[in-house]
């Protein structure tokens, strides 16, 4: 009989159009794979939704609050419906910024300085020497995510407008320079490493993310060996260390000096990476052999509760 997967995709978070691209990839890849698949975009009714459906598995495409911070998580775990990528613990973990990296860096993992500031602070004067980056601490994409320059007199007035649509408690940490490389985790085991030029922007914004030739992708980087392997180790130690399970990416600055070695910082772990055309895991994925049919296969065969 037929695996019948509800592909969970929407939602109400400020992702929500990559996580509409991202399940309807996957939706079409589980059909010409032999699924039987339901679309569901997920409402306040999901619970509803699910009972009426009573699919085999759900796979969690969303991406932001509700479909990445354990939530949703929480709510097949109760329906006892097998679900694809992390656990209720370790999606919460990762979302939450400030306490993956106090996690990551007891496991060895180097991150870079931080505080945890008021807006309202952050927006009246430096609380750290720039350059830094103002970032929310519990949003992906790279949502509310402000760099401060060394030539900035003042802190981001964009944190003054009443209209600021993040949570009033902020992280500010240390800006490093340098590459944007990416690595992903299947399993148990680091694939590639990328790096990632954007194209036009100072950073790897949201349009870098998702636009079409928002950035230009370097698969393998080109880095020394030894610089690789330390960013695949550190990726695994990094999704071990959250608990997370099925596929995870890990975010990297190098700043690179003469020699090919330099600083390396993990910036975050992405437990709900993109699977649209211009993300990077799917990508990554198919250098290492799985091409995006086995790659969503594979997810959903990886699918259990008690994750």
């Amino acid at each position: 009989m037929e695996k019948h997967v509800a592909v969970l995709m929407g939602g109400w978070a400020n992702e929500r159009p990559v996580s509409l691209s991202s399940g309807e990839a996957c939706a079409t890849a589980l059909e010409a794979a032999g699924y039987r698949v339901s679309r569901v975009d997920v409402g306040r009714d999901l619970v509803a939704v699910l009972q009426e459906l009573q699919p085999d598995v759900a796979f969690n495409a969303l991406h932001g609050p509700f479909g990445e911070d354990g939530c949703v998580q929480g709510v097949l775990e109760l329906l006892q419906i097998p679900y694809t990528h992390s656990g209720v613990s370790a999606s919460a973990l990762a979302m939450n910024k400030v306490k993956a990296k106090a996690v990551m860096k007891a496991a060895g993992v180097p991150v870079a300085e931080h505080k945890v500031v008021r807006r309202e602070e952050a927006a009246t004067a430096h609380v750290m020497t720039p350059p830094y980056v103002v970032k929310p601490i519990c949003e992906g994409s790279s949502f509310g995510v402000l760099i401060v320059g060394e030539e900035h007199a003042h802190p981001p007035q964009e944190l003054t407008r009443s209209d600021w649509g993040f949570a009033e408690e902020l992280m500010v940490e240390r800006y490093i320079p340098g590459r944007e490389l990416t690595c992903a985790v299947m399993g148990n085991m680091a694939l590639g490493v990328i790096d990632i030029i954007p194209q036009g922007q100072k950073f790897y914004d949201f349009d870098s993310k998702y636009a079409p030739g928002g950035s230009q992708h370097v698969l393998p980087a080109k880095i020394l060996p030894s610089v690789y392997q330390e960013i695949q180790k550190l990726s695994l130690q990094a999704h071990q260390a959250l608990g997370c399970r099925g596929i995870s990416r890990a975010d990297f600055r190098f700043f690179e000096k003469e020699n090919g070695l330099g600083e390396l910082i993990c910036l975050e772990v992405n437990t709900q990476p993109g699977m649209t055309p211009t993300s990077l895991l799917p990508e990554i994925a198919a250098h290492a052999g799985h091409d995006f049919t086995k790659l969503v296969s594979w997810i959903v065969e990886d699918a259990s509760c008690g994750r």
